[in-house]
């Protein structure tokens, strides 16, 4: 009995994204879908005579020889764009002070981004990552291939709650050869993923999307408080009233920030910054329509 509540539970949750997200999908890209994603790729469609103005470079030079005529390539953008989808499920994915967890933001978030992707006839693919690849879901088409990876978002229950952004990288960089559109969710809380981030960038388009609740920005006044690190399970007590604690932890938020903006805009990777008590509309379309200007 209660397994079966439990799954309702999910059907309910993901029948509740699914209608909200199909709308915001297109709300969100207005019909500039594809302008919003750079480095599609492009597909030898046919050859014809060479006219005044056309680029040498493009000439078939074995059509050429064949008929005594100059003849050029042409290309055409494909049609087809793989959508991949890098999420973080480690165990700091389960925080959230207001509104929602991040884990839950992650399930609208990605939602959104698939859901745009199967109405313009892409395929969508899911890496789920903690410190270890968790899971992969190959990129497919169809609505119940977008529901299945919105119910997985869900209700995945990661062996390991540590988090390794470099690993879910790597997978990206070795298990999807041909270049796609790769969005990154996660909070970031980790380190030591520069250079694996550097290459799947080069590989493929890369969009970083950073989820934060505002309570890990700051350190409330609260007096003595027992901590407990969501991943490692690690405690300790800490004087949160103390002056020298709080300005401590600020500057220590205010360098990783600084830190990871140098290093996606080094990277070459697009990125918006979304709060979990947020509309994240906002930032979505402020990030897409920068790419579409491009």
């Amino acid at each position: 009995m209660e397994q079966l509540i439990t799954k309702q539970d999910i059907f309910r949750k993901v029948r509740k994204i699914e209608i909200k997200t199909r709308g915001l999908s297109q709300q969100i890209f207005s019909g500039q879908y594809h302008s919003a994603f750079k480095g599609r790729g492009m597909a030898f469609s046919e050859v014809r005579e060479y006219q005044y103005g056309d680029d040498v470079r493009s000439i078939d030079w074995n059509v050429t020889a064949r008929f005594n005529h100059p003849f050029v390539k042409v290309f055409e953008e494909e049609r087809e764009l793989t959508v991949m989808l890098l999420i973080d499920v480690s165990g700091s994915q389960e925080f959230g002070s207001k509104t929602q967890l991040k884990k839950m933001l992650t399930a609208e978030l990605a939602a959104v981004l698939a859901f745009s992707a199967i109405q313009n006839n892409d395929k969508v693919g899911v890496i789920f990552f903690s410190n270890t690849v968790e899971k992969f879901i190959p990129p497919k088409k169809g609505t119940s291939h977008i529901l299945r990876i919105i119910r997985e978002i869900i209700s995945f229950d990661p062996i390991h709650r540590m988090t390794d952004i470099a690993e879910g990288l790597r997978f990206l960089t070795s298990a999807i050869k041909k270049r796609s559109t790769a969005f990154l969710i996660s909070d970031f809380i980790n380190q030591g993923f520069e250079q694996p981030m550097r290459i799947a960038a080069r590989k493929h388009d890369l969009i970083a999307l950073r989820i934060t609740d505002k309570r890990e920005s700051t350190l409330p006044p609260m007096g003595l408080v027992k901590f407990e690190d969501a991943e490692s399970g690690k405690e300790m007590w800490i004087d949160t009233s103390h002056k020298d604690v709080q300005q401590y932890y600020r500057k220590w938020i205010q360098k990783e920030t600084e830190q990871l903006n140098i290093l996606f805009t080094k990277s070459g990777v697009d990125n918006v910054h979304i709060y979990t008590d947020e509309d994240y509309v906002r930032p979505l379309m402020k990030l897409f329509k920068m790419r579409a200007d491009k």
